[in-house]
C-alpha cells in the first residue's frame, strides 16, 4: 500500500487507508452485489474495544449482503446495515450515541436512493432506536426530504413508531466521556480523539441499483440543536446509479464546508477510480479546512474503496462471497463466506 500525498509539496501521505481491487471476474451483464460499512472515523482504539468494533462492522456487513443475495436492493441493504451498527452501543449512533452539552442525545441521519435520486433524512431527534429507518419513512412516506426535531417525533407518532426512554440510549461510557470533556474544556471541533464520527453503508444490487445510509450521535458536549454533516444530502452521502454512492465520516463540519460526498462522486464523474476519487476528496479536506475523516464510495461497476485520514476506521465489504474487514492502517481480514474460512491476514 503505497503512500499518496495530499498535495504536490508533501512528502509524504498522511492516508490510512485500504482499498479494494477491481473484481476479478470476467465482464458480464450479472451485477455482482456488494456492500460497504463504515463505524466511523476516530483516534485511538483499544485492543480490547478493537475486537468489539471488528465484530460490529463486520455483522452489518453481512446483515446488508444477506440482504443483496436474497435479491434485496440496495437501498433494504444499506438500512439494515446501518440500523445493526445503531443498536450497537459500541457505536455513535443510535444506542451508542454520544451525549451534547445538556448530556442529551440528538440523533441525525439520511438515506437514498440511487435509482431515482429521492431522499430522507431527520435531524436532532430523541427517543428513536433506528433513527435511519425513521428517515426512510421520510423519503418514502411524505413528500419531502428532510423533517427535523419536533417535526420528526410528530411523523414518527403519526406512523407508530414507538419511542424509547431516553436513558435507554445512554451509555455508561458517553456519560464519563462527557464528563472528561467538559473537565478539560478542550476545544473538542479539532481533536478528532473527540470526533467519534458515524455509521454508514453502501451497496449495489443485482439490478445495478445504489444506495447509501449515513446515521450519528453527533459531536461530544455538541450545542443542543447542531446538527452536522450526516443528514446533509452530499456531505454525509451520496448515490446516484450512473456514477457511484458514499458516505462519509469524521468532522462534520469540515464535511459540511466542501460538500464530501459530492466532491467525492464529483471526482468519479471525471473518470477516477472509488479509490483516487476517495483521496482527492478527503486530501482537498484536509488542505483546504484541516478537516480529517473518511470515506466508503463504490462506483456503478461494483469496484469499491475504503479511505480515511483519521487515526482509525472500522469498516467491512462483502462480495462476491469475500468478507473483508479492517480497523487500523496495515490490516486486512479476508474470509471466505461461504465456507467461513480465513484466507488471509495482511499485516
Amino acid at each position: 500500500m503505497s503512500d499518496i500525498p495530499c498535495s504536490s509539496h508533501s512528502g509524504h501521505s498522511d492516508h490510512r487507508s485500504y482499498s479494494s481491487s477491481k473484481s476479478s471476474q470476467c465482464i458480464s451483464d450479472f451485477v455482482q452485489p456488494v456492500i460497504v460499512v463504515h463505524g466511523g472515523g476516530a483516534g485511538s482504539i483499544s485492543k480490547e474495544r478493537s475486537e468489539r468494533v471488528r465484530h460490529g462492522v463486520t455483522k452489518a456487513a453481512m446483515t446488508g449482503y444477506n440482504i443483496l443475495k436474497e435479491g434485496g436492493s440496495a437501498i433494504d441493504a444499506v438500512e439494515g446495515a446501518v440500523a445493526i451498527l445503531e443498536d450497537d452501543p459500541e457505536f455513535n449512533a443510535g444506542n451508542g450515541s454520544v451525549l451534547n452539552e445538556d448530556g442529551q442525545i440528538e440523533m441525525d441521519a439520511s438515506i437514498m436512493d440511487g435509482k431515482t435520486l429521492c431522499s430522507g433524512a431527520v435531524s436532532s431527534v430523541r427517543g428513536i432506536e433506528n433513527p435511519i429507518k425513521l428517515a426512510r419513512l421520510v423519503m418514502e412516506k411524505t413528500n419531502h426530504s428532510f423533517l427535523t426535531d419536533r417535526g420528526a417525533a410528530s411523523f414518527a407518532k403519526s406512523l407508530g413508531i414507538p419511542t424509547v426512554p431516553a436513558e435507554k440510549l445512554v451509555t455508561d461510557r458517553n456519560v464519563k466521556r462527557l464528563k472528561k470533556e467538559k473537565i478539560e474544556k478542550t476545544n473538542y471541533l479539532t481533536d478528532v480523539d473527540k470526533n467519534t464520527g458515524t455509521v454508514g453503508a453502501v451497496a449495489l444490487d443485482k439490478n445495478g441499483n445504489l444506495a447509501y445510509a449515513t446515521s450519528t450521535g453527533g459531536t461530544i458536549n455538541k450545542m443542543a440543536g447542531r446538527v452536522g454533516d450526516s443528514p446533509c444530502v452530499g456531505s454525509g452521502g451520496y448515490a446516484d446509479n450512473e456514477i457511484g454512492a458514499v458516505s462519509t465520516t469524521g468532522h462534520g463540519e469540515s464535511i459540511i464546508k466542501v460538500n464530501l460526498a459530492r466532491l467525492a462522486i464529483f471526482h468519479m464523474e471525471q473518470g477516477k477510480n472509488p479509490q483516487e476519487a476517495a483521496d482527492a476528496a478527503l486530501c482537498y479536506m484536509k488542505t483546504r479546512v484541516k478537516g480529517l475523516g473518511g470515506i466508503i464510495v463504490i462506483d456503478r461497476a461494483g469496484e469499491w474503496a475504503a479511505r480515511w485520514t483519521s487515526v482509525s476506521m472500522p469498516w467491512a465489504s462483502a462480495k462476491e462471497d469475500k468478507l473483508q474487514f479492517g480497523v487500523v492502517p496495515g490490516m486486512v481480514h479476508i474470509t471466505d463466506i461461504g465456507k467461513n474460512k480465513n484466507l488471509n491476514l495482511c499485516i
